[in-house]
């Protein structure tokens, strides 16, 4: 039996004095990274900010005019890119909050547009003031992505955001063209789904950007219980959405395994590519691992590495940690790791908590081979291509091998 491994973390990167090289650390991620200077007072139950010790952030100030100007200079002198989208708010080095109730959020928004030619892309629960916010995006068309947190109008709302604006208010943000994506999710019968009618009476041009979320660490056990209980009622709302046949595009947020099984074609046809062999060991998250157990069983040894570090269901290859798959090594001298696991914010090589594969293999001794082809890129390719609604009900709610996919047990 090995002997259990120490937790693999990061060493340390800030100290005291190193607030605005989070701030040149986050612009360079392509962020603004204004703060409220405290935790996010709106206290959603389901996010996923709500416990991110896994990684090391700073506590930053709330942004001041001078830090605005530091910001924005910064900015300014960066190349534009026309397909790219700043996104409001730092959320890598930082903690990410809802950044409209800063009293100067709206004032620096129409900054930004006006004094750079760079576009904008923010998420907020709807702290926004109504008519500005559609006056900015009449007087700058093309160049601000707002996607609209409504999570849910049910009366789910008030346990899950009892400090959210009213969905009154909710409703005048959407009424107007600032809105590009309103996403909710489902959490029961007819929550999902009588949302997307009520929204596309108001708003036939946005996005309905609907589906699941994800139980993650730092959960309220009956949030998380809420949210599996979501899943279960996800392919008979889709269904009433489907068949409600309503004018905006549909797209759907799914759980990894859902992606994994419609992008399953091209998961083996990758995997083919790699030309392993039997004896090599593959790491993969639960996902992947059952596409494979399907259609290239015995093909490659395939190491399941479970979730761990960020303790929930994810079952996601992307976000597993080097001390997941430390702590799930047993005799391996080899693995063979996806590049996606070390392709995080965090720097070259690194897991989402800022561990390095060199760190990784000073502490257990095991060579790792990169795969890679599978990366990023990737999987974000598949996640996006597969992500409409219409695809989800017709290739996989009504495909008749994903009862057996379902079914699959996983590994002790």
């Amino acid at each position: 039996m090995p002997m259990p491994l120490p937790m693999l973390q990061a060493a340390p990167i800030f100290t005291k004095n190193d607030y605005r090289d989070v701030l040149r650390r986050e612009m360079d991620a392509g962020k603004i990274p204004l703060s409220l200077g405290r935790d996010c007072p709106v206290k959603c139950e389901f996010c996923y900010e709500l416990d991110h010790s896994y990684r090391e952030t700073l506590d930053p100030p709330k942004t001041t005019d001078a830090d605005w100007k530091f910001i924005l200079d910064y900015i300014s002198k960066k190349p534009t890119d026309p397909k790219q989208f700043w996104c409001l708010g730092g959320n890598e080095f930082m903690e990410w909050t809802d950044l409209f109730l800063h009293p100067k959020a709206m004032e620096w928004v129409e900054d930004f547009l006006k004094y750079t030619d760079k576009s904008i892309q923010f998420f907020t629960v709807g702290f926004v003031h109504v008519p500005k916010i559609h006056q900015l995006v009449a007087q700058y068309p093309g160049r601000i992505n707002f996607e609209l947190s409504v999570i849910t109008l049910s009366d789910y709302r008030q346990r899950l955001m009892p400090h959210a604006p009213s969905v009154k208010h909710l409703m005048k943000v959407l009424d107007g063209p600032a809105v590009s994506s309103a996403n909710f999710y489902g959490f029961d019968a007819n929550t999902m789904s009588k949302d997307a009618v009520e929204i596309s009476k108001i708003n036939q041009k946005c996005v309905l950007w609907m589906g699941t979320l994800t139980p993650v660490r730092g959960l309220k056990e009956e949030t998380a219980g809420l949210m599996r209980q979501g899943r279960k009622h996800l392919a008979e709302e889709a269904l009433r959405i489907y068949d409600a046949a309503l004018p905006n595009l549909q797209t759907i947020h799914t759980e990894a395994y859902i992606t994994a099984f419609l992008s399953r074609k091209r998961i083996v046809s990758l995997f083919d590519s790699l030309e392993l062999e039997k004896k090599d060991t593959l790491v993969t998250g639960w996902s992947v691992s059952k596409i494979l157990s399907m259609y290239r069983k015995n093909k490659a040894r395939v190491l399941y590495v479970p979730n761990t570090m960020l303790s929930g269901d994810s079952d996601c290859t992307v976000l597993l940690t080097f001390d997941d798959i430390a702590r799930r090594l047993t005799t391996e001298k080899v693995i063979h790791v996806p590049k996606c696991i070390m392709q995080s914010g965090r720097g070259p090589y690194s897991d989402i908590t800022g561990v390095t594969l060199e760190q990784f293999t000073e502490k257990t001794g095991v060579k790792v081979k990169v795969l890679h082809k599978v990366d990023t890129r990737f999987a974000n390719e598949q996640l996006y291509r597969n992500g409409s609604l219409q695809n989800y009900i017709e290739n996989y709610v009504r495909n008749p091998m994903t009862q057996a996919y379902e079914a699959l047990q996983r590994p002790a």
